[in-house]
């Protein structure tokens, strides 16, 4: 059962991403970025989490981020990380995620350290990164991984349950951290305008009911209402389609699974599926289960292909989710 939908690997994928030479507190307040600079004074900033509450004393100079989203959040408030994790599904050869390798690009910065690839946590390469601040606001940290991590560095968990905060509040939390509160809450507002223009271009989405699924390794995944990819699609307009919860088998907060023999019980407005590669889109549409479903008959049916389109929405961060809206939206509109 999966901890997260997508980018810590691609076994996980179905059923699931300071300054470059950073060494002082100077050199990460001067890079700036879409919202600029941070609040020393904000300091220190206590911030509470699924295990506890984590305080930091003064401005982060050396941030390494774990999990997904914070290293987004992070570059996109001008703070660049000397640490990230390893990205292997939708990543490069490095594990950069393609956005994330933009977004360095634009702020000149040189690629941080990558974090080995692996689903436990790099301890030890974390240590060496000599971090004074740990972002993992969206990962599967145990307990005991982030008692471990405690005594590296200040670390800041997650709110609630693992792999599920949404990106508004992960931006937010990132911002805290860093002292940039202000720009963070600035970054909020002008992506959510970004989100509205994009939807409000796109009329024939609205009110539209969407089911979300992945047919992969011999199970029906269908993504439900709290999954970070389906809470965007009702960004954009759309309303999940009540046969997803009717069909639900509470498997999971952001996934069930359905036999493919009720595969043709999920009725919505469309049919959004994910492919990790044109011949996996292809062996779905062909299965003889796929040939029930009204919207694959129809022509109602939208496919997300490629495990980068994929991991940008998987769940969308606030990189990700306008480096691939354009194409998302092209897909949902010729589907709707």
């Amino acid at each position: 059962m999966p901890s997260r939908p997508t980018v810590r690997g691609a076994s996980l994928v179905a059923v699931t991403i300071v300054l470059a030479s950073c060494t002082s507190g100077s050199d990460a307040a001067d890079t700036e970025g879409a919202a600029g600079a941070s609040t020393s004074s904000a300091f220190p900033v206590t911030i509470d989490h699924t295990f506890g509450s984590t305080t930091i004393e003064e401005e982060p100079t050396s941030v390494v981020t774990w999990g997904f989203g914070s290293t987004d959040a992070a570059l996109a408030l001008g703070v660049v990380p000397v640490a990230i994790p390893f990205q292997s599904y939708g990543g490069n050869a490095e594990g950069l995620l393609p956005w994330i390798e933009e977004e360095l690009a634009e702020l000149g910065a040189e690629t941080p350290t990558v974090l080995p690839d692996g689903e436990e946590v790099p301890f030890e390469a974390i240590a060496a990164a000599a971090p004074d601040v740990i972002l993992a606001n969206y990962s599967g940290i145990t307990e005991q991984d982030y008692e471990t991590l405690a005594q590296i560095a200040p670390t800041v968990a997650y709110p609630g349950e693992a792999w599920t905060t949404p990106w508004r509040d992960l931006v937010r939390t990132v911002g805290e951290a860093l002292g940039r509160s202000d720009a963070a809450a600035q970054l909020v507002e002008e992506t959510d305008a970004t989100i509205e223009a994009a939807a409000a271009a796109h009329p024939e989405l609205q009110g539209r009911t969407v089911a979300a699924v992945w047919d992969s390794a011999g199970s029906f995944y269908v993504y439900e209402a709290a999954d970070p990819r389906v809470e965007f699609l009702t960004d954009l307009g759309l309303e999940v389609a009540p046969s997803v919860s009717e069909l639900s088998t509470d498997e999971s907060t952001f996934y069930s699974t359905l036999s493919y023999e009720r595969v043709a019980e999920l009725t919505s407005d469309i049919l959004l599926s994910y492919a990790s590669d044109q011949a996996e889109a292809d062996a779905f549409v062909d299965q003889p289960y796929a040939r029930t479903m009204t919207q694959v008959t129809s022509g109602h049916h939208a496919a997300m292909v490629g495990a980068a389109a994929i991991a940008a929405v998987s769940p969308p961060t606030v990189l990700s989710l306008t480096w691939g809206l354009d194409d998302y939206l092209t897909a949902l509109s010729a589907a709707a």
